[in-house]
């Protein structure tokens, strides 16, 4: 053998020798992924394309206090095919009927979709769309159809699920039900506690191009609903509250206005709206200045400073006040005016609250305090306007009574705070002490919220009784004296142009500039209205305020708010029946079934009622309605227009609703 044979040879062996060792190596390594390693490589693969997806709970509802709904989460669906996880069999045996089905349900024809379902056959499409936002009652037809109703891995359907928060009045009152997810209003206020609910989990597994598909067409945990939240805002007060204050700021071009209405022994705000005018002209709740705009309040302040005056013994309502001519001068450059032209010349401390005189109540404040300012401050101190309300919500705007300790404080101020200048409060704040007046002396705190309820449960979670921020805010021989001077505010004073014999109302007016430290600026006012009504037997308190109307139209608050606010009265008078809250004792040895057997007896309107669904879509409304133990007919298809059930009556068993839609 020649030596390059040989050296061929033995290049032949060392190569057969490397390969042999290398396939060694290859089938160790084998061994090793398959029994040493092979459980943490499947932990690994695992981990990698199986998840856990979150299945978020559907939010709380929010109802008005007749049960009708103001915010609620309604279920969309999605619809996609995994054209891979099927047999040939089970495709060749329903998609003919599969086509059909789905072109009764969705718009194409059956052929369409007999192509497309063919056509993700053929590219291995696992992540079809098939529909998508279909509401409960279309999702639960649609799985059962032919070959989806064999579920997820043998008939292919991939279901997804989100929830969307519908407002079926709208944008109103929307600053105060609040948005999801903004931490404003009653959202933001019972969201974590109550609404939000516990979300769920759910097994996926990775398909392609990053979508995953349930294993599974059970949850691994299913999600729990958040509670119901029963406000106190009653429907039609709102509905009124919120168009003649809309009317009178379109009236007035107005920057921006609000307007709230409370049921005077309990709190309850039974309407809020703020409307913001935007650059078209048009409005829309923006802020809810109700609660979070602090302002120089004018001579609706005038209230706070005669109650304190006639407690405090430096007057009485008959107490004769010499207004001059109209005009007051202080430190030789500040003037205080009266809004008619010559002052009113000499009249009773009364006459000139009727009359709003600015003078007469700087002469007031001045004869009595001017020596002893603190005397005058701490009496409004005492009533509580220092103090925010402390509301659940975020936001609320902090009061301003100037002290004299404070630094700011100056030889103006006390003459300022006589006529409402120097002082802030929010429009609630200021409600809050009229109501109080109007309540005799009891001041209650502001309440949106009845009761936390769960549907699955008769009796409520928590139920949100009256506060009382301060017993009496004043003498009853003082109550009686105002009270008769905002009943002549309406008669014979500056808001007689609302008068009516039809039925009685009792208020103040007040109108404020603002801006008028800024010589150059252009005068613009806030105009407004404090009140209650009826004015003997008060059900109601109200204030109403607007700001920067139109000058050259209006501005006092007379004509600007108080029209509102007879607007008001007038609709809640003919168009409202006025019902007795059901007053109940808690005694002390009660067990807590027994506190919710006598509330669900008294109280005949529990809140599981028949809702409000006209206007909403009817595959909304349907699940909704199915959730609360009715039995749904639906004739047509769209919004629902009619309802066959009454508004507010209680659900009884089995009972049927008829749904009129187009």
């Amino acid at each position: 053998m020649s030596a390059t044979n040989k050296n061929i040879l033995y290049r032949l062996y060392i190569v057969v020798v490397l390969l042999l060792v290398l396939a060694i190596a290859i089938v160790v390594q084998l061994i090793n992924v398959q029994y040493v390693d092979g459980d943490a490589y499947r932990k690994l693969v695992e981990k990698r394309n199986i998840k856990h997806k979150t299945i978020y709970a559907n939010r709380g509802s929010i109802y008005a206090d007749d049960g009708s709904l103001l915010a609620t989460s309604v279920p969309k669906y999605d619809i996609r095919w995994d054209a891979v996880t099927v047999t040939d069999k089970n495709f060749k045996k329903h998609i003919n009927a599969l086509s059909d089905s789905l072109a009764v349900m969705l718009p194409e024809n059956a052929s369409y979709y007999k192509r497309a379902l063919k056509k993700s056959r053929v590219h291995r499409n696992r992540y079809k769309l098939i529909a998508r936002n279909l509401g409960y009652s279309d999702y639960v037809r649609i799985k059962n159809f032919p070959l989806f109703k064999l579920g997820a891995n043998k008939g292919g359907i991939i279901v997804e699920q989100r929830t969307i928060r519908e407002h079926p009045i709208a944008g109103i009152a929307r600053r105060t039900i609040g948005f999801e997810g903004s931490g404003a209003g009653i959202e933001g206020a019972y969201g974590k506690a109550y609404l939000k609910g516990v979300d769920g989990k759910q097994l996926v597994q990775k398909i392609a191009k990053g979508k995953y598909k349930p294993i599974k067409d059970e949850n691994e945990i299913e999600p729990e609903n958040g509670k119901d939240v029963v406000t106190t805002l009653n429907v039609n007060i709102q509905d009124i509250a919120h168009h003649a204050l809309l009317e009178q700021l379109e009236k007035f071009e107005a920057d921006h206005g609000t307007v709230v209405v409370m049921e005077t022994k309990t709190g309850e705000i039974k309407a809020i709206s703020n409307l913001k005018r935007t650059s078209k002209g048009g409005y829309y709740e923006q802020l809810n200045h109700a609660i979070g705009e602090s302002c120089e309040p004018g001579s609706t302040f005038k209230l706070m400073v005669m109650v304190a005056a006639l407690e405090s013994k430096k007057i009485d309502s008959s107490t004769v006040v010499d207004t001059e001519k109209g005009v007051l001068t202080f430190f030789n450059k500040y003037k205080v005016r009266d809004s008619h032209h010559g002052g009113y010349g000499k009249i009773t401390a009364a006459r000139a609250f009727e009359l709003s005189s600015n003078t007469g109540f700087v002469k007031i404040v001045m004869k009595g305090f001017k020596n002893n300012p603190e005397a005058f401050v701490n009496r409004l101190y005492n009533m509580g306007l220092n103090e925010p309300l402390g509301l659940d919500f975020k936001g609320e705007g902090k009061p301003i009574i100037p002290h004299p300790n404070d630094a700011s404080w100056s030889g103006i101020s006390l003459p300022w705070m006589a006529y409402g200048y120097g002082v802030s409060l929010t429009p609630l704040q200021i409600l809050t002490f009229y109501n109080a007046i109007a309540n005799n002396g009891e001041m209650v705190k502001p309440r949106f919220v009845k009761a936390i309820r769960d549907f699955k449960e008769e009796a409520p979670i928590k139920v949100f009784k009256k506060e009382v921020i301060n017993p009496k805010i004043c003498s009853d021989a003082t109550i009686g004296k105002v009270k008769e001077m905002m009943k002549n505010v309406v008669k014979r004073g500056t808001a007689r142009n609302i008068y009516t014999p039809n039925f009685s109302m009792a208020g103040k007016t007040g109108t404020c500039r603002t801006d008028y430290g800024d010589k150059t600026a252009k005068k613009n006012y806030i105009a407004s209205f404090a009140g209650y009504f009826p004015a003997d037997n008060p059900k109601y308190s109200c204030i109403v305020v607007i700001h920067k109307p139109n000058t050259a139209i209006g501005y006092y608050g007379n004509v600007v708010a108080a029209p509102v606010f007879k607007k008001i009265a007038k609709k809640i008078y003919t168009d409202t029946p006025l019902v007795d809250e059901v007053s109940i004792a808690f005694d002390a040895d009660n067990n807590l079934k027994d506190i919710y057997a006598s509330y669900d007896v008294k109280c005949e309107k529990s809140y599981k009622v028949i809702p409000n669904v006209k206007g909403m879509s009817a595959m909304d409304a349907i699940p909704f309605l199915e959730n609360l133990g009715l039995k749904v007919i639906v004739n047509g298809n769209g919004k629902v227009k009619k309802q066959s059930l009454n508004v507010g009556e209680k659900i009884k068993s089995n009972q049927v609703i008829v749904l009129t839609v187009s």
